[in-house]
C-alpha cells in the first residue's frame, strides 16, 4: 500500500495536466524585516487564485477513475471551493451543481460561472450557509451525485498536500511552515506529508481570532462547534474543524497554534498590497500575518509562508483600510459633549494638532438644551498624536468618550 506522501505526490504530477506548481517566492521585503529567508507560497496565483482547486481536482479525479459513468458532482460554498470545483468540473466534463447562499456577492457568483462555463450550475438556496449545506447535500442524494465536501474528504486533504509536495521538489526542507487554518484540510495534508518525508520541519497554524476552531479543538481533544464566528476571514471562518482534518491534527501543540485578530490581517492586506504589489484576502494573508508574533522563533531560519488566496473583492478595501487605521491606533471615533454657543465648534478645533484631520463630522441629537453630541472620526498620522490631542482636551475642559473599540456602538455608528 502506497503511503500518504506517495499518493499526494502522485496527484501533484496529475495536477500538471491542469496547471503549472504555484510560485515559491522569497520575499526580499519581510526576509529583511525579520532577519530570515521568508518564502511565499503563492496560492493565490492558481488559476482559480487559491488552493481549493487542488484538494476538487484530486477528489473528483479519484471518483471518476473508480466509477467512469459518475457524472454529476454537487458542493456547496460561497467562495473558493466553489470556484475550484467549477474549473475542474469543466475539465473533466462533467456536470456541477454548486449551492450557495442568496446572500452570496454577485462577484464571487459569477467568478464561479466564468470558470466551470456550461459545466455547471448554480443554485441559490438559504440566508445561511448551514442552509444551503443541508439542501445540497438532501438534493445530492436525491439526485445520485458526488458530494464535493471542502476540507472533511480524505482526496481533498491528500490534494491539498501537493502545497507542500511542491515546496519540496523546489528548495528541499525549510525550516519552518506557517500555515492557514479554517476547516482544516490544508493543515492536515501539508502536516501528514511532513511526518512522512520531513518530520524535522517546524510548523506553526494561524486562525482568525473570532474563528478558533483548532484552538477550541485542541483544547478539548475533539472537534467543537464555536457558539460564534466572526465571518470577516470568510475564507477560514469555521465554526467547526474538520472531523478527518483533526485526526492529522489532533498532536498539535497549544502554542504552536496561533491567532490573528481581523484588524490586524487588515494591515497586512494593506500592506502586502501597497509594498509588494500582492493581493491577499484575508484568510491568504494570514500566514504573513503572524510573522511579528513568530519573529525570534524564525530569525535566521528559512520559513514558508503559505498565502493560501487572493480573491479578494476591492469592494472591501474601504472596510480594510477603516480597520486596519483603528487597529494602528491611527484613526479614532469619539463622541464630544460640545457646548451649544457660538465658538464651541472653533475652541475645539484650535485644538487639532497638524497631523490630525477630521474625517467625519456628524451631529447625532441635543442631549441637553445648552449641549449636543457630535460623532467625530479623526485620522492622524501617528498613534501618539491622540495622547496629545486628548490632554489637549481634557485640560479645556471638553467632556468626549472614545467609542473606537466599542464594538456595540461601532456596529451603530460608524
Amino acid at each position: 500500500m502506497t503511503s500518504f506522501a506517495e499518493r499526494a505526490r502522485a496527484a501533484a504530477v496529475e495536477m500538471r495536466s491542469l496547471f503549472a506548481p504555484t510560485p515559491l517566492q522569497r520575499n526580499e521585503h519581510l526576509s529583511a524585516r525579520y532577519g530570515a529567508d521568508i518564502y511565499l507560497k503563492r496560492e493565490d496565483l492558481s488559476p482559480v487564485r487559491s488552493y481549493k482547486l487542488r484538494g476538487a481536482f484530486n477528489a473528483m479525479r479519484k471518483v471518476i477513475a473508480a466509477k467512469p459513468d459518475q457524472s454529476l458532482f454537487v458542493c456547496a460554498s460561497a467562495g473558493n471551493h466553489a470556484q475550484g470545483v467549477a474549473y475542474v468540473c469543466r475539465h473533466f466534463g462533467v456536470k456541477g451543481v454548486v449551492f450557495m447562499p442568496v446572500t452570496t456577492p454577485q462577484q464571487k457568483i459569477h467568478k464561479t460561472r466564468t470558470f466551470g462555463g456550461d459545466s455547471i450550475e448554480i443554485r441559490l438556496i438559504g440566508d445561511y450557509f448551514d442552509n444551503t449545506l443541508a439542501e445540497a447535500q438532501r438534493w445530492c442524494v436525491e439526485a445520485g451525485g458526488h458530494f464535493l465536501a471542502p476540507f472533511d474528504d480524505a482526496d481533498v486533504i491528500e490534494g491539498q498536500a501537493s502545497v507542500m509536495a511542491e515546496v519540496l521538489d523546489e528548495i528541499g526542507p525549510p525550516d519552518m511552515v506557517i500555515l492557514p487554518v479554517g476547516g482544516g484540510g490544508l493543515a492536515a495534508g501539508v502536516t501528514r506529508y511532513l511526518e512522512d518525508v520531513a518530520p524535522m520541519v517546524g510548523l506553526r497554524f494561524v486562525e482568525p481570532a473570532g474563528g478558533a476552531s483548532l484552538t477550541a479543538a485542541v483544547a478539548a481533544g475533539h472537534p467543537v462547534t464555536l457558539p460564534k464566528v466572526n465571518t470577516f476571514v470568510d475564507g477560514a471562518a469555521v465554526a467547526r474543524i474538520g472531523a478527518l482534518p483533526f485526526e492529522s491534527l489532533s498532536g498539535v501543540a497549544p502554542a504552536d497554534v496561533l491567532l490573528a485578530p481581523e484588524d490586524r490581517i487588515c494591515t497586512t492586506i494593506l500592506e502586502m498590497l501597497n509594498v509588494e504589489g500582492i493581493v491577499l484576502e484575508p484568510a491568504g494573508a494570514m500566514s504573513v500575518d503572524v510573522l511579528p508574533d513568530l519573529a525570534n522563533q524564525v530569525r535566521g531560519r528559512r520559513v514558508v509562508c503559505v498565502t493560501s488566496g487572493g480573491n479578494f473583492d476591492f469592494e472591501r478595501l474601504p472596510e480594510v483600510k477603516e480597520r486596519a487605521q483603528r487597529y494602528s491606533g491611527v484613526k479614532k471615533y469619539i463622541i464630544l459633549r460640545l457646548p451649544q454657543r457660538p465658538g464651541a465648534l472653533r475652541d475645539f478645533l484650535d485644538l487639532l494638532g497638524p497631523e490630525d484631520d477630521i474625517a467625519r463630522f456628524e451631529y447625532m441629537k441635543k442631549s441637553a438644551r445648552n449641549f449636543g453630541s457630535v460623532l467625530l472620526g479623526i485620522e492622524t498620522a501617528q498613534a501618539a498624536n491622540f495622547t496629545a490631542l486628548f490632554a489637549r482636551l481634557d485640560a479645556h475642559g471638553f467632556i468626549y468618550n472614545d467609542i473606537t473599540n466599542n464594538e456595540t456602538l461601532a456596529e451603530f455608528v460608524i
